[in-house]
């Protein structure tokens, strides 16, 4: 069977022609619309006319806090022309097929439940950095979403306890977000923001600039810290580290050293976080969109 598989992102909407074997048949890239939900639909609307004919359902990977059972969106995310819609009522009546859509942290940790770096595991947890924190529980090999569909949205974590305030700056989102951590180093380097990127920031990283390891080792420690904080609570078997920064060698090290030398510190016991990087990498959303759609697609969507 053939199944449309949709990445609803802030700046793109990446989609893939898949089968339940994670074959992609075809792939696909479009801008995202930021001006109304009837663009939105509309565009998504066009993608599957296209492939209508060809396939079983169409499954959705998408920002923000929803129930992925009725469809309600509490919140759009980057895209708030989605808050309070029924995405699933909206994008029904547009495209008769059946629907399931998720939570795009939640989908990234389905991925590694059902094909990656979880299949092993009965409670994981992934951490996406990237402009935020972001990620998913896996509890008793399940998808956790909590009371509020809220559980894995790490980005509102304080991380200065000191602070009773508001303040965005404080939270584990601007903490660990890439930007934080690309600002710093353009400050150290007194350098355009601009010029200076992820894939920038690592190369000096890689090369042993002295300002590039003390920036990422205060960046890994804050990471460390708040793994060790989700070790308390959730003592989970494995925390998988994603988003595009994961892919380096060096983030994973240093966030494991500092694992290390927090840990050792301890009096007494408090086990020590296992921390891996995810398996899935780009096509992480996607795939777990589709295990979405797999272990829902009995329920009927379009009422």
């Amino acid at each position: 069977m053939k199944y449309l598989v949709l990445d609803v992102g802030g700046t793109a909407i990446k989609y893939a022609l898949m089968t339940e074997k994670l074959e992609f048949l075809e792939k696909g890239k479009i801008k995202t619309p930021r001006d109304s939900i009837e663009n939105f639909i509309d565009n998504i609307g066009n993608i599957y006319d296209k492939y209508k004919n060809d396939i079983e359902g169409m499954a959705l990977s998408i920002p923000g806090v929803l129930d992925s059972d009725t469809g309600y969106m509490y919140t759009g995310g980057s895209l708030e022309y989605n808050t309070d819609k029924n995405m699933l009522k909206v994008l029904g009546e547009r495209c008769k097929t059946k629907i399931a859509i998720e939570n795009d942290g939640k989908c990234a940790a389905l991925a590694e439940l059902w094909k990656g770096n979880l299949q092993e595991c009965e409670n994981g947890v992934v951490i996406l950095l990237g402009t935020g924190v972001g990620g998913g529980i896996i509890k008793d090999k399940k998808l956790y979403k909590g009371k509020h569909f809220f559980a894995g949205e790490f980005s509102f974590i304080a991380g200065n306890i000191n602070v009773m305030s508001n303040n965005d700056k404080e939270w584990w989102g601007s903490l660990n977000g890439l930007d934080g951590l690309l600002d710093d180093f353009a400050k150290v380097k007194n350098l355009n923001r601009n010029e200076i990127d992820g894939i920038k920031f690592f190369e000096y990283a890689n090369n042993d600039d002295k300002d590039a390891l003390e920036i990422l080792n205060k960046f890994t420690y804050k990471t460390a810290l708040a793994i060790i904080n989700l070790q308390c609570i959730l003592d989970a078997d494995k925390y998988l580290i994603g988003g595009g920064i994961s892919e380096q060698d060096i983030l994973i090290k240093y966030i494991k050293k500092n694992i290390d030398d927090y840990h050792s510190q301890f009096e007494y016991f408090v086990p020590i976080p296992i921390v891996d990087r995810c398996k899935f990498r780009n096509d992480s959303n996607l795939i777990g969109a589709l295990y979405n759609f797999l272990i829902k697609k009995w329920f009927k969507y379009n009422k």
